[in-house]
């Protein structure tokens, strides 16, 4: 059995997002909404930093579940028995199952 768990804070680096947009449209998509949520371009703020505003936590948690639940877009083949999380990874959880749409996730870690 698959189980995929999600970070929790504290797993931000600036950089973080970069691969996966070049990699996956999908997921550039998905970080241009959730800078659209936020009121921000959260997909610079991953990819150029600063560090000091990525680690402040309204910019931090957003991040990470964006970041997680792009991830899971690399491996649509994958298909977990078990999701969970760390803390803040448990939106992420929710989030990647269904039970929570992208956009209440992104509103509610920031």
């Amino acid at each position: 059995m698959l189980a995929f768990v999600f970070a929790g804070q504290g797993d931000q680096t600036v950089g973080m997002g970069r691969a996966l947009c070049d990699a996956r449209p999908e997921a550039r998509r998905l970080f241009d909404r959730a800078g659209e949520i936020l009121g921000f371009d959260l997909a610079r703020v991953c990819f150029e930093g600063p560090p000091e505003q990525l680690q402040r936590t309204d910019v931090c948690q957003p991040a990470l579940l964006l970041h997680a639940y792009a991830a899971t877009l690399l491996r649509p083949d994958l298909n977990p028995a078990f999701v969970a999380g760390l803390s803040l990874g448990e939106y992420t959880a929710n989030v990647y199952a269904g039970s929570l749409s992208f956009e209440d996730g992104v509103r509610l870690v920031k």
